[in-house]
């Protein structure tokens, strides 16, 4: 070995600088600043460091990092922001940006519909919302045929042919427009308001002070009378019944009081279904019922052929004066016979309302089909009854009372029979509609009180209060329909005139546009109409008097 190498295995080895990748072998790792976009936000996955190598852990370092065979993972990407989800947690109304949604649009005016009362929620009336046009026609059908239509025969004897016909068309004509008015009427585009009773209407339109004055007591008197008036009709009508099917043979006979009590117990019986919408069913039968015997009369009468001697001539007696007021009695009978205005808004409350959806489309379909179903039937029976007996008709009872007096020997007893029954079950079916809105009242007392719903218990108690309580005053006042023509004459405006006036008030039509002078003109004819009428009844009471006779029902 030469003298140079000796030299260079014995000289010290100097020591090598690190390189530059010993240098980040060995560098600590200085920990990265976290991004602004990620602060405050929690990682996508959050688990304990213990579970980092778990196979079943996808996004593991390491199963990234051996994925590229350096043992080390990859560079990290940047981590992104979370993205906002499409559909947030506040529902939009309209996919329409906001910025070109005008103020005016239905979407701006849905968020002022259907604004409800939260103590509806435990009302009779409004307890049940999903109402449709089927229950709407069957609830207006059975409301509006009722026995009153029966005496519709009697009025024409005073008025003739042309003068009754010309009459009863006006007056079907009139009622059906301001039923269209009340259906119209039920919601308030501008507040979202549902006007689900007549009073609250009424109450909106004129104030409570007039409230009370004008439709308070008509309103009670169609719901507590009308309940008083059924039970009359059904009880007496039910004794028919008995006789007709058992005849003489019966071993004892119940006296009219006992079949106004069980008249009565069965309409208290039907009357704890809870609310409008439950008795959708218990109103087909009535209104089922009530074309049938209307049907089934005229249809008799007319088969049977016209009575002999009959006189078509308009019944002229007494002074000057006694005949104006049998004109006037006429017209009061055509304008009684149409009936159930006070119910139209309770029943429409039964219904669910939205901007795209509004109650008074189901409504109005409901109220055509049984009006024309009610026309199908006054008109025959008004028509084919003074065409049958002319001025014969008995002025009590009417058409029913013809029935049984000229053909009791001639039709059998199985259609005598089922007529009665007919009239019986329309009356238990009546009961419980027309008696709905005192119900309401009563209940809408305790819940505005108590801040709660009446318990089942008080419900019954209740309605039972109310039910013999109209028995009661049909058993104490058993002349009470004497006085129907005055007392009715003060309920006629519910039907004919302050529908017209709330309209105007409400609505404001342009002055002395044609709807604003039409409805001025209906609604003054029609209180002129009622000022008559109480004029003609107590004309009426006056001249004839009244058979008082309490507790003594015939």
């Amino acid at each position: 070995m030469s003298r140079e190498a000796s030299e260079i295995n014995s000289a010290p080895i100097t020591p090598r600088p690190p390189l530059a990748a010993n240098e980040i072998n060995s560098a600590p790792i200085t920990p990265r600043p976290r991004l602004a976009g990620a602060q405050g936000t929690a990682p996508p996955v959050s688990c304990p460091p213990s579970q980092y190598h778990s196979p079943s852990l996808s996004r593991s370092p390491l199963l990234d990092g051996a994925a590229h065979g350096d043992g080390h993972p990859p560079p990290s990407k940047t981590p992104k922001t979370p993205r906002t989800p499409r559909l947030s947690l506040t529902p939009r109304l309209s996919l329409t940006p906001r910025f070109i949604t005008p103020l005016g649009s239905p979407v701006r005016k849905a968020l002022r519909l259907t604004k409800l009362d939260p103590q509806d929620a435990w009302l009779p009336i409004t307890e049940s919302r999903n109402g449709n046009q089927y229950y709407a026609a069957f609830h207006t059908l059975c409301s509006g045929i009722g026995i009153q239509a029966l005496i519709l025969p009697v009025a024409f004897t005073i008025l003739g042919w042309s003068w009754g016909i010309f009459c009863l068309t006006l007056a079907f004509i009139w009622q059906l427009y301001t039923l269209w008015i009340l259906v119209q009427l039920h919601e308030s585009v501008e507040t979202g308001m549902r006007y689900s009773r007549y009073l609250q209407l009424f109450s909106l339109t004129f104030g409570e002070r007039l409230t009370k004055l004008l439709a308070l007591f008509p309103i009670l008197y169609l719901s507590g009378g009308t309940c008083t008036a059924l039970i009359i009709i059904g009880g007496s009508t039910g004794k028919n019944f008995f006789q007709i099917v058992c005849g003489p043979e019966c071993a004892r006979e119940l006296t009219t009081v006992e079949w106004y009590l069980a008249f009565t117990c069965v309409a208290v019986v039907l009357s704890q279904l809870p609310n409008m919408n439950s008795i959708a069913g218990v109103s087909l039968i009535g209104a089922i019922t009530a074309v049938g015997y209307c049907t089934m009369i005229w249809g008799v009468s007319v088969a049977e052929g016209r009575l002999p001697a009959v006189s078509y001539d308009p019944v002229r007696v007494g002074s000057s004066m006694e005949q104006v007021f049998s004109v006037l009695n006429a017209l009061g009978i055509i304008a009684f016979a149409f009936r159930g205005h006070n119910l139209v808004l309770e029943i429409q409350a039964t219904m669910p309302s939205s901007e795209k959806h509004p109650s008074h489309v189901p409504m109005w379909k409901g109220v055509r089909v049984s009006y024309t179903l009610i026309a199908a039937c006054l008109f025959p029976l008004a028509i084919g009854g003074y065409w049958a007996y002319g001025h014969l008709i008995p002025s009590n009872g009417g058409m029913l009372t013809a029935l049984f007096q000229f053909h009791s020997r001639d039709v059998s007893k199985f259609v005598l029979g089922l007529t009665s029954f007919f009239v019986i079950v329309n009356a238990l079916c009546s009961f419980n509609i027309y008696g709905m809105p005192t119900f309401d009242d009563i209940e809408s007392k305790y819940t505005g009180r108590k801040k709660q719903p009446m318990p089942w218990w008080l419900r019954v108690i209740s309605r039972a209060m109310f039910g013999f309580g109209c028995f009661f005053i049909a058993v104490a006042i058993p002349f009470l329909g004497s006085l129907a023509g005055l007392i009715g004459g003060i309920a006629l405006p519910v039907t004919l005139a302050y529908p017209c006036f709330m309209w105007n008030k409400i609505k404001k039509p342009k002055k002395y546009s044609p709807i604003w002078c039409l409805n001025w003109t209906l609604g003054v004819l029609g209180m002129s109409l009622s000022g008559i009428l109480i004029a003609a009844g107590l004309y009426v009471v006056i001249d004839t008097g009244v058979q008082v006779s309490f507790f003594k029902p015939h």
